[in-house]
Protein backbone atom coordinates (compact mmCIF):
# COMPACT_ATOMS: atom_id res chain seq x y z
CA UNK A 1 0.00 0.00 0.00
CA UNK A 2 1.34 3.42 -0.93
CA UNK A 3 -0.85 5.47 1.40
CA UNK A 4 -1.93 4.27 4.83
CA UNK A 5 -5.14 5.83 6.08
CA UNK A 6 -6.90 4.81 9.25
CA UNK A 7 -10.29 6.23 10.15
CA UNK A 8 -12.26 5.76 13.35
CA UNK A 9 -15.82 6.98 13.53
CA UNK A 10 -17.65 6.94 16.85
CA UNK A 11 -21.44 6.91 16.71
CA UNK A 12 -21.43 7.89 13.05
CA UNK A 13 -24.05 10.09 11.53
CA UNK A 14 -24.86 9.63 7.85
CA UNK A 15 -22.53 12.41 6.69
CA UNK A 16 -19.56 11.00 8.66
CA UNK A 17 -19.96 7.54 7.12
CA UNK A 18 -20.41 9.17 3.72
CA UNK A 19 -17.13 11.12 4.15
CA UNK A 20 -15.16 7.98 5.08
CA UNK A 21 -16.61 6.00 2.17
CA UNK A 22 -15.96 8.90 -0.20
CA UNK A 23 -12.37 9.14 1.04
CA UNK A 24 -11.72 5.49 0.14
CA UNK A 25 -13.20 6.05 -3.30
CA UNK A 26 -11.21 9.25 -3.88
CA UNK A 27 -7.74 8.15 -2.75
CA UNK A 28 -7.94 4.83 -4.58
CA UNK A 29 -6.03 3.12 -1.76
CA UNK A 30 -7.21 0.81 1.01
CA UNK A 31 -8.53 2.60 4.11
CA UNK A 32 -8.63 0.87 7.50
CA UNK A 33 -11.88 1.80 9.24
CA UNK A 34 -13.53 1.22 12.58
CA UNK A 35 -17.15 2.19 13.09
CA UNK A 36 -18.43 2.37 16.66
CA UNK A 37 -22.20 2.21 16.34
CA UNK A 38 -24.65 3.41 18.94
CA UNK A 39 -27.36 1.20 20.33
CA UNK A 40 -25.12 -1.70 21.22
CA UNK A 41 -24.33 -2.80 17.66
CA UNK A 42 -20.95 -4.51 17.49
CA UNK A 43 -17.88 -2.64 16.25
CA UNK A 44 -17.36 -2.84 12.53
CA UNK A 45 -13.63 -3.06 11.81
CA UNK A 46 -12.24 -3.69 8.37
CA UNK A 47 -10.37 -2.40 5.36
CA UNK A 48 -12.23 -0.56 2.61
CA UNK A 49 -10.59 -1.67 -0.62
CA UNK A 50 -11.43 0.22 -3.83
CA UNK A 51 -13.03 -2.08 -6.39
CA UNK A 52 -10.21 -1.70 -8.93
CA UNK A 53 -7.55 -2.49 -6.30
CA UNK A 54 -9.48 -5.54 -5.12
CA UNK A 55 -9.89 -6.76 -8.69
CA UNK A 56 -6.13 -6.41 -9.21
CA UNK A 57 -5.31 -8.29 -5.98
CA UNK A 58 -7.78 -11.06 -6.80
CA UNK A 59 -6.35 -11.34 -10.31
CA UNK A 60 -2.83 -11.96 -9.04
CA UNK A 61 -3.59 -13.90 -5.86
CA UNK A 62 -3.09 -17.58 -6.68
CA UNK A 63 -6.08 -18.80 -4.66
CA UNK A 64 -9.02 -17.49 -2.71
CA UNK A 65 -8.63 -16.43 0.91
CA UNK A 66 -9.04 -19.50 3.13
CA UNK A 67 -12.42 -19.16 4.80
CA UNK A 68 -11.46 -21.23 7.82
CA UNK A 69 -14.26 -21.78 10.29
CA UNK A 70 -16.28 -18.73 9.31
CA UNK A 71 -19.94 -19.35 9.88
CA UNK A 72 -22.68 -17.39 8.21
CA UNK A 73 -22.38 -13.70 8.90
CA UNK A 74 -24.88 -11.28 10.35
CA UNK A 75 -28.61 -11.66 10.12
CA UNK A 76 -30.24 -10.79 6.82
CA UNK A 77 -30.97 -7.06 6.76
CA UNK A 78 -31.85 -4.33 4.31
CA UNK A 79 -28.93 -2.48 2.71
CA UNK A 80 -27.88 0.60 4.67
CA UNK A 81 -27.71 3.97 2.95
CA UNK A 82 -25.30 6.76 3.83
CA UNK A 83 -25.79 9.69 1.45
CA UNK A 84 -25.02 8.45 -2.08
CA UNK A 85 -23.43 5.23 -0.74
CA UNK A 86 -25.25 1.96 -0.07
CA UNK A 87 -23.69 -0.86 1.98
CA UNK A 88 -24.64 -4.41 0.99
CA UNK A 89 -23.52 -6.93 3.63
CA UNK A 90 -22.90 -10.46 2.45
CA UNK A 91 -24.04 -13.10 4.89
CA UNK A 92 -21.34 -15.54 3.80
CA UNK A 93 -17.69 -14.52 3.66
CA UNK A 94 -17.97 -11.40 5.80
CA UNK A 95 -17.55 -8.82 3.04
CA UNK A 96 -19.59 -5.66 2.57
CA UNK A 97 -19.93 -4.10 -0.87
CA UNK A 98 -20.03 -0.29 -1.05
CA UNK A 99 -22.01 1.00 -4.02
CA UNK A 100 -22.49 4.50 -5.39
CA UNK A 101 -25.02 5.20 -8.13
CA UNK A 102 -25.49 1.48 -8.71
CA UNK A 103 -21.79 0.64 -9.15
CA UNK A 104 -19.60 -1.07 -6.58
CA UNK A 105 -16.78 1.34 -5.71
CA UNK A 106 -15.18 -0.53 -2.78
CA UNK A 107 -15.43 -3.63 -0.62
CA UNK A 108 -15.12 -3.76 3.15
CA UNK A 109 -12.91 -6.75 4.01
CA UNK A 110 -11.63 -8.26 7.20
CA UNK A 111 -8.15 -6.76 7.78
CA UNK A 112 -6.53 -10.22 7.75
CA UNK A 113 -8.13 -11.03 4.40
CA UNK A 114 -7.05 -7.68 2.90
CA UNK A 115 -3.47 -8.21 4.06
CA UNK A 116 -3.42 -11.81 2.80
CA UNK A 117 -4.78 -10.83 -0.63
CA UNK A 118 -2.36 -7.94 -1.04
CA UNK A 119 0.60 -10.07 0.02
CA UNK A 120 -0.27 -13.02 -2.27
CA UNK A 121 -0.94 -10.72 -5.22
CA UNK A 122 2.37 -8.89 -4.75
CA UNK A 123 4.36 -12.14 -4.53
CA UNK A 124 2.83 -13.58 -7.70
CA UNK A 125 3.01 -10.30 -9.65
CA UNK A 126 6.70 -9.80 -8.85
CA UNK A 127 7.51 -13.19 -10.34
CA UNK A 128 5.50 -12.64 -13.52
CA UNK A 129 6.83 -11.35 -16.85
CA UNK A 130 4.53 -10.53 -19.71
CA UNK A 131 5.46 -12.21 -23.05
CA UNK A 132 7.24 -9.12 -24.48
CA UNK A 133 9.29 -8.62 -21.33
CA UNK A 134 10.15 -12.34 -21.19
CA UNK A 135 11.31 -12.38 -24.85
CA UNK A 136 13.49 -9.30 -24.29
CA UNK A 137 15.03 -10.87 -21.18
CA UNK A 138 15.76 -14.14 -23.01
CA UNK A 139 17.39 -12.14 -25.84
CA UNK A 140 19.48 -10.26 -23.29
CA UNK A 141 20.62 -13.53 -21.67
CA UNK A 142 21.50 -14.98 -25.09
CA UNK A 143 23.68 -11.94 -25.86
CA UNK A 144 25.41 -12.30 -22.49
CA UNK A 145 26.23 -15.94 -23.24
CA UNK A 146 27.57 -14.99 -26.69
CA UNK A 147 29.88 -12.37 -25.12
CA UNK A 148 31.26 -14.95 -22.69
CA UNK A 149 32.26 -17.26 -25.57
CA UNK A 150 34.40 -14.60 -27.25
Amino acid sequence: MGIRIEAEVSFPANNEVERVLGMAETVGEPVTVTFEWEGGRPLLHGVLVPAATLALWEHWAPTAYPAGDRAEGPELAHPEEFGPFTLFRRRVGGRTAVARDGSVVAELLDPAEAHWLEDKARNVRQGFMDPKQKAAFEEFLARQAARGEQ
